[in-house]
């Protein structure tokens, strides 16, 4: 997630490279309510999802050259919109402020995930819900050992994304309570999918 100076060719092919996940942003996104966090915003190709039942939706982005992307989407949708150009490592804002937050595709390639989530944690109001929707490591071996075969070479290309990563198991350790995600694709395909709901607790 993070780059000393972004990514700019990705920037401008990411519209294109995600759009056939574009089914799965609805679902997640429009669940969110109150005043909302949304990490990683990549193009900003969820601002146009959010529901009626959002006050205002805060977003962080560290990529520059996504960010200005999403710095133009953000005036041609009617809710308020806050943009901060920061990691999710580190997030700025007062603990417990967020009554909900979204992540789409976003733990794969944060570099310290691990923290993102314990931040994430952190902001959102005690009951606060994350909503997210991630591709994972496979539960089938031999897709496993492929996907670890071509990481190196993916994170190079996909902006430092991991292919291996766990959200579930990232967002459990940091303290979250978890709903059953619901698996999304073949866990034959390289990029097996899953979205859900992590609540805080306190």
């Amino acid at each position: 997630m993070r780059c000393a100076h972004g990514h700019p060719i990705l920037a401008a092919s990411l519209d294109l490279v995600m759009a056939p996940l574009a089914k799965l942003r609805p679902r997640v996104v429009g669940a969110a309510r109150g005043e909302v966090l949304e990490v990683g915003v990549g193009t900003g190709a969820n601002f146009a999802l959010y529901g009626e039942g959002v006050d205002s939706v805060v977003g962080v982005e560290p990529d520059p050259h996504m960010l200005a992307r999403a710095r133009v989407r953000a005036e041609s949708v009617g809710h308020d919109l806050n943009l901060h150009q920061t990691s999710a490592e580190a997030l700025p804002f007062d603990a417990g402020r967020f009554d909900t937050a979204v992540a789409t595709w976003v733990f794969c390639t944060i570099p310290d995930a691990a923290a993102a989530a314990r931040e994430l944690l952190r902001v959102l109001k005690p009951g606060g819900e994350l909503f997210f929707v991630e591709h994972v490591g496979s539960s089938c071996g031999p897709v496993l050992a492929m996907q670890r075969a071509l990481d190196p070479i993916w994170q190079r290309l996909a902006g430092g994304c991991r292919l291996t990563r766990d959200p579930v198991r990232i967002l459990t350790e940091a303290g979250f309570e978890l709903s059953a995600p619901r698996s999304h694709g073949s866990e034959w395909s390289p990029l097996p999918m899953r979205s859900g709901v992590a609540r805080n607790p306190a």
